[in-house]
């Protein structure tokens, strides 16, 4: 974000309560409705320097155009957009699998988007989405750019941020991944391991696991450990846990245990290990994050923190069921907690 671009921190007090219009669109931008319509939809009928006032009017006031058309224009879809990190991720598979199931048990179909983990595709799919009246929007995580924010600000329909617990912009279900962090080290910690490396991979992206990190290293710090940490630049897999496992090795010879960011990074560790003839925990302890049943199919069991992924699924949808339905919602944020998994791993 660059120094000169206005913040709009009063919108999330007065989310819901308004709805940006085409005409405010065009008063911004100095120019009539009918310029703002054909500048979003027939671009090439005006000239550039019009167009790009438009773009920033619409950029910055958050505007989302009805691209239903017709009779349909004022009314709400049996559609809810779910949008995602990854699809490979089967962490997202299970929460998917909890919407899915919930909304469909009350006529509503999902329009499902993955990111990839790039906040600007986010963006992109959350204008698409919102473009074509969707009902709700079921969205991971509470982090989104600052155009992103704006347009889920403005917007006047139910918006649930999943997988993480925090203060957001409407509804909330989700677990601390900073708890998480602390307690994986504090299992170590009372393993009496004393020398533990934190591997991750595109922090900067995935930066739940760097909430989790910094959880992991307040537990360390308080022991009067150091917490080292090594990032590695391809997300989870089993191949990145092997690489990742190397470079413990390689960087600090004397570590005696590893919190993986995830389970595909640990379980590949341990497959590495075993390859490379060491014995796990005796050589070195390695513990993921995440409960993934392929880790609990390796010998030995990884030591794991599992979340209730498809619950957290359904009990999005409950809540914005409810909302759609105009009954009471209790409270906005549910937090669905985690259970430490100890397997043989550590």
């Amino acid at each position: 974000m660059s120094g000169s671009e206005p913040t709009y921190s009063g919108l999330r007090r007065r989310r819901g309560t308004e709805k940006t219009t085409l005409k405010q669109v065009a008063e911004a931008a100095g120019v009539s409705a009918i310029t703002v319509s054909r500048a979003l939809n027939t671009p090439d009928r005006v000239n550039n320097e019009t167009r790009s006032r438009v773009l920033d009017a619409v950029e910055q006031l958050g505007y989302v155009p009805n691209l239903v058309a017709g009779s349909l224009a004022s009314a709400n879809s049996r559609f809810i957009a779910v949008i995602v990190p990854s699809l490979a991720n089967a962490v997202f598979i299970e929460v998917i699998k909890g919407l899915q199931d919930t909304f469909e048990a009350s006529g509503y179909q999902i329009l499902l988007g993955n990111t990839d983990y790039d906040q600007q595709r986010e963006h992109q799919l959350v204008r698409a989405f919102l473009g074509w009246s969707c009902s709700a929007l079921v969205i991971a995580g509470l982090r989104h750019s600052n155009a992103c924010q704006r347009l889920l600000e403005n917007w006047n329909k139910p918006v649930m941020e999943v997988m993480e617990l925090g203060n957001g912009l409407d509804l909330n279900v989700g677990l601390d991944h900073y708890e998480a962090g602390r307690c994986m080290a504090r299992h170590l910690v009372e393993r009496n391991y004393r020398s533990v490396v934190y591997v991750g991979a595109c922090m900067n992206r995935d930066y739940r696991a760097g909430m989790r990190f910094e959880g992991h290293k307040q537990i360390l710090s308080e022991a009067g450990l150091d917490a080292p940490l090594i990032e590695l630049d391809q997300l989870g897999s089993l191949k990145a846990g092997a690489t990742g496992l190397d470079a413990v090795l390689d960087q600090y010879p004397r570590a005696d245990a590893i919190q993986f960011a995830n389970d595909d990074l640990a379980t590949g560790a341990l497959l590495h290990a075993q390859r490379l003839g060491l014995t796990v925990p005796k050589d070195i302890a390695v513990a993921g994050f995440n409960g993934l049943p392929l880790g609990q199919h390796v010998t030995p069991r990884l030591t794991t923190i599992q979340s209730p992924r498809e619950t957290m699924g359904r009990l999005a949808a409950e809540q914005i069921l409810k909302r759609l339905g105009r009954q009471p919602i209790a409270k906005s944020q549910h937090n669905v907690g985690f259970e430490l998994i100890v397997g043989e791993s550590t």
